[in-house]
């Protein structure tokens, strides 16, 4: 009897880490797709006025271009087109991964956000943006940063 007491508690705790229903806000499978620059970084035309884009787990920056087979190639492309508040050059380091959420993107049927740190010179404390390359949405410039 223990033993399936045991099990039961162990298969829902495994199928709770991954709700059914997403907890991302800022999901737009009609937004328009992505398009490069000469430079290799993603075109970029509009500036976010919600402080929590890209600050939030729940507001990510959803950067789905065709598929994600190279994560890093298409956050990098994001995040080099991006400069500090007075037009510094940015450096940035992957921190983490986390927040599951479900998705029909993956063939796990879950994604997961990308935590990057972001430094600039003159800066008082790194920030941190949330990237998801499973979900289309509207690619901005996050509060308090500038296009390079």
């Amino acid at each position: 009897m223990k033993k399936i007491t045991l099990l039961i508690v162990l298969l829902i705790t495994v199928s709770s880490c991954v709700s059914s229903k997403s907890t991302l806000k800022n999901v737009d499978d009609y937004a328009p797709d992505l398009v490069l620059n000469k430079n290799n970084t993603f075109v970029i035309t509009e500036f976010a006025k919600d402080k929590k884009y890209g600050y939030n787990p729940d507001y990510p920056i959803n950067i789905f271009f065709q598929n994600t087979n190279n994560e890093t190639l298409n956050e990098s492309r994001f995040l080099n087109a991006l400069a500090g508040p007075n037009g510094e050059k940015i450096t940035y380091s992957k921190l983490e991964t986390c927040c599951p959420f479900p998705t029909k993107r993956s063939n796990m049927g879950a994604g997961f956000l990308n935590v990057y740190e972001l430094k600039w010179e003159g800066q008082k404390k790194p920030i941190k943006l949330y990237l998801n390359i499973y979900e289309k949405g509207i690619l901005m410039v996050p509060v308090g940063l500038r296009l390079k």
